[in-house]
């Protein structure tokens, strides 16, 4: 999947690619799994790797055509046969072969993006900080223990039916209903959850792969989103001049003689 989702269609002639202006900082890409790499400082992190683009733009919203500013970008392709009609139409304008996910962000400002154009991972940077959105794992149906961190009820004096119970609900009851926003046994997982201010520890450009401090939402090959954190970052440390460099600070420079 390193160049298949900017393929061209069968019978189109490759034509030179745009990159999309560097300022968008946001991808579309999968997770692939995790594992560990040393990082600048010899520290040794678990990192969740995540393969982000090479992504196409595959159309933008404007405010005067559409009601708000926006850019789509597509990752991964499909067959013909598996597209539809509406896909097959866009991916034949852009001249590349159907997407398979697409993905619109909200922008304040376009900034020269235009259909077609190629983001990749090299809008990034090591150092960085990134929030990442998934679906989250399925759990099936889940008791309030697992659900909602419950604690039980007591394990003895013969209380073996109420043990993993979720407790009296009497005080949420109204008109012989339970009022909507109980915490009770339940579906649970396959949520849209964010983790944000996640910083990137590795970049490996060649095969467009973005390695992230920790764990990210999702089973593997799930399809993510990434975009620069909306956090406050923690600012690079100072640099403290020791004594010597002080008092050579603090020094008055020497006066040039006066030229005769």
């Amino acid at each position: 999947m390193t160049e298949e989702n900017i393929t061209p269609a069968a019978g189109e002639a490759k034509a030179p690619v745009q990159e999309m202006p560097k300022v968008h900082k946001f991808l579309v890409g999968e997770k692939v799994g995790m594992t560990q790499v040393f990082g600048p400082d010899g520290s040794l992190y678990g990192v969740t790797v995540v393969k982000v683009g090479p992504c196409r733009v595959a159309y933008t919203r404007t405010k005067e055509k559409d009601g708000y500013q926006a850019v789509c970008l597509g990752f991964g392709h499909k067959k013909d046969k598996s597209a539809n009609a509406a896909e097959k139409g866009l991916a034949k304008k852009i001249g590349i072969q159907p997407i398979r996910h697409l993905r619109e962000f909200r922008v304040n400002d376009l900034s020269g993006a235009e259909q077609g154009q190629v983001a990749g991972v090299e809008r990034f940077a090591e150092g960085e900080y990134v929030d990442l959105q998934a679906i989250s794992k399925g759990k099936g149906f889940a008791g309030g223990m697992k659900r909602y961190n419950f604690r039980g009820g007591p394990a003895s004096h013969g209380a073996s039916d109420r043990e993993r119970a979720p407790g009296s609900l009497g005080s949420r009851r109204s008109l012989g209903r339970v009022l909507p926003g109980q915490r009770m046994a339940g579906h649970m997982g396959m949520d849209t959850v964010t983790v944000q201010k996640v910083k990137i520890i590795k970049i490996i450009p060649q095969e467009q792969l973005l390695l992230v401090n920790g764990g990210v939402p999702g089973a593997k090959g799930i399809t993510l989103c990434v975009t620069s954190t909306v956090k406050k970052v923690p600012k690079p440390p100072v640099v403290v001049a020791g004594k010597k460099g002080k008092k050579d600070a603090a020094k008055p420079a020497a006066k040039k003689p006066a030229a005769k």
